[in-house]
């Protein structure tokens, strides 16, 4: 059986200031497929070195389509998590938005309503990760 290929979102260009919590999601994310976009994790603020905007935009969405599922940090706003996040549900993906509440910031994201989607607030999100892997590791194993 194919492994389950994970696509994270996270705020790059946006900020970096949960750059290193990214990079333990990923980690925590890796125990339940291929995570597509690792360099989430550990890329500078600027981006990747040496790609240009149509490249990494190019190179995403096809990964973005791709997917089983999407994993996006949401409590740092972005502009490309909320494109990203909008082509994934416009392909009906699987959604999963973490969003943490202590961060002072409002969450903003308007997918709850609909049907395959999911946002987990808490100031324990590792709850809702390992959550969501445990009924997608149920899912993939059907």
């Amino acid at each position: 059986m194919a492994k389950t290929s994970i696509y994270f979102c996270g705020s790059i260009r946006g900020g970096r200031d949960d750059a290193a919590f990214y990079a333990k999601i990923i980690q925590h994310l890796k125990q339940y497929g291929e995570v597509l976009t690792e360099h989430v994790g550990h890329c500078g603020p600027d981006g990747e070195k040496g790609l240009d905007d149509k490249t990494i935009h190019d190179r995403d969405l096809a990964w973005l389509l791709r997917c089983d599922v999407i994993v996006a940090e949401v409590t740092q706003p972005s502009l490309g998590v909320g494109y990203e996040l909008g082509r994934a549900i416009a392909d009906n993906k699987l959604v999963l938005c973490l969003f943490r509440p202590d961060s002072g910031r409002r969450n903003r994201i308007k997918i709850a309503a609909l049907k395959k989607h999911s946002i987990v607030s808490s100031n324990k999100i590792w709850n809702g990760v390992q959550f969501f892997c445990c009924a997608l590791n149920r899912h993939s194993v059907n």
